[in-house]
């Protein structure tokens, strides 16, 4: 093998990392809109690390892995569309990524805030910031720019 086909191989490898990732996030979502009490919504603090190491390491290493595959290998350049098209969609994806992880630490603030004051009932207060619709509508957006990363870099429009 070749040292272009090992960073294909890692870059792959790291789309699957960014999309598990995602998939994580989406079983947080689904678990965390029924949890109306501080311990249950701490309790899921483990998995939402996982979630975002898997993530930040995919999403890492498909930009590095990808912009050194664009300069490595001959076929390719830089500055053609469907990679110029990939580098948008991935920061695209990154900033609502963002945004979404931002808006869900609410919840998990305010669950530790309950536990620190000895309130281990369920909390209305808490049930919404955990059913807010605005975060899975920003999930779903961060998901579909992904999806059309994953077909630009499968078809290569243009290439």
């Amino acid at each position: 093998m070749s040292f272009d086909d090992w960073l294909l191989v890692l870059h792959v490898l790291s789309a699957f990392a960014f999309v598990a990732g995602m998939v994580v996030f989406w079983v947080l979502i689904v678990a965390v809109r029924r949890t109306d009490t501080p311990q249950g919504t701490i309790r899921m603090a483990p998995i939402v690390k996982v979630g975002s190491a898997a993530t930040g390491v995919g999403a890492g290493g498909t930009i590095v892995f990808g912009i050194w595959l664009a300069f490595s290998v001959g076929n390719y350049d830089i500055w053609d569309g469907w990679i110029i098209a990939a580098i948008v969609l991935w920061m695209a994806a990154g900033g609502v990524g963002g945004q979404t992880s931002k808006a869900y630490l609410q919840g998990m603030r305010k669950a530790e805030e309950l536990e620190q004051a000895g309130q281990h009932g369920p909390n209305a207060e808490l049930l919404a910031l955990n059913r807010t619709q605005r975060e899975p509508a920003l999930h779903t957006i961060g998901s579909v720019l992904l999806l059309l990363l994953l077909v630009d870099m499968i078809w290569k429009p243009g290439a």
